[in-house]
């Protein structure tokens, strides 16, 4: 490897909207995010189902068809 071409790395603090702070590793002394883990909906356990257009009823429909069909053979 040749040296001096690399940036140098580090320990960096991420600093999120929430207030929450970590550290990890970057090349860069300090980011900030607008979500963590701490206020993501997926990790806070706050997530809703979002049914566009009636998908889950359709499957639910195909679903029935397919175990009736079943059931007479």
């Amino acid at each position: 490897m040749k040296k001096d071409i690399h940036p140098k790395y580090g320990t960096a603090t991420v600093r999120c909207v929430c207030g929450e702070t970590f550290e990890t590793g970057s090349i860069r002394k300090e980011m900030r995010v607008d979500i963590c883990s701490k206020c993501h909906p997926f990790y806070t356990g706050k997530q809703k189902l979002v049914d566009t257009g009636g998908r889950v009823d359709r499957f639910k429909r195909r679903l029935e068809k397919v175990e009736k069909a079943a059931e007479k053979a």
